[in-house]
C-alpha cells in the first residue's frame, strides 16, 4: 500500500477507517491493473456503487470527483467500483470480498491495507459501457419557486416548468 496515498486520503477524510482503506486498494488495484495514473480531466471514469468513506480516497488518489463528471454515483449499495480509462479503452470493476466476521474495526482496517489486491476484490468486467463525457447544461428558472436548475432535471407540471423539489409526483399506490 502506497503510504503517501493512505496520509492523503486521511488527511481529506477526516480519520483513519477500513472503509477508507477499501478505497485505498481499489485505487491500488485499478491503477496497477489498468495502467493509469491522476486523472486531470476525464481520462478516467470512476463509477461507485456506494457513497461511503472509500469514495473519498478515490477521489484524492485518481481525480475521479463529481464536480469534474467523471465520478459517478450508482447506488447499489455494494463496494464496488468500476474504473474505465478512457484513452487506453480499458476497464474493470472491483467488487469487494467479505471479511471474517471476527475481525474488530482496527484487524479489518490493518488487514485490508496490508493484504494483496486479489485477496480483497473479485476482478470483473463492467457489464454497462462507458459513460459519456460530462455536459454541461442550460439553467432554467422554476416557475413554482423562482430558483434555478439545469434543464434536464426540470419537469413540466399544470403547463410550467418546475423543479424537482416543485415537482408533485403523482403515484398510485405502486
Amino acid at each position: 500500500m502506497n503510504k503517501e496515498w493512505w496520509e492523503r486520503a486521511v488527511q481529506f477524510h477526516g480519520h483513519e477507517c477500513p472503509g477508507l482503506a477499501i478505497g485505498c486498494k481499489a485505487c491500488e488495484a485499478a491503477m496497477e491493473e489498468l495502467g493509469f495514473m491522476f486523472s486531470a480531466d476525464e481520462e478516467i471514469v470512476c463509477v461507485t456503487e456506494n457513497d461511503a468513506c472509500g469514495v473519498d480516497a478515490i477521489q484524492v488518489i485518481t481525480g475521479c470527483t463529481f464536480g469534474k463528471g467523471n465520478l459517478i454515483y450508482r447506488g447499489t449499495g455494494k463496494m464496488a467500483f468500476t474504473f474505465f480509462a478512457r484513452d487506453l479503452g480499458k476497464s474493470l470493476r472491483l467488487v469487494f470480498k467479505p471479511l471474517p466476521p471476527e475481525m474488530d474495526r482496527g484487524q479489518r482496517q490493518q488487514y485490508i491495507l496490508h493484504a494483496a489486491v486479489k485477496d480483497l476484490f473479485e476482478f470483473k468486467h463492467p457489464n454497462y459501457q462507458l459513460p459519456e463525457k460530462a455536459r454541461i447544461f442550460n439553467s432554467m428558472v422554476c416557475e413554482k419557486c423562482g430558483e434555478a436548475a439545469a434543464e434536464h432535471k426540470m419537469r413540466l407540471q399544470d403547463h410550467k416548468t418546475v423543479c424537482l423539489d416543485c415537482f408533485e409526483e403523482y403515484t398510485r399506490g405502486w
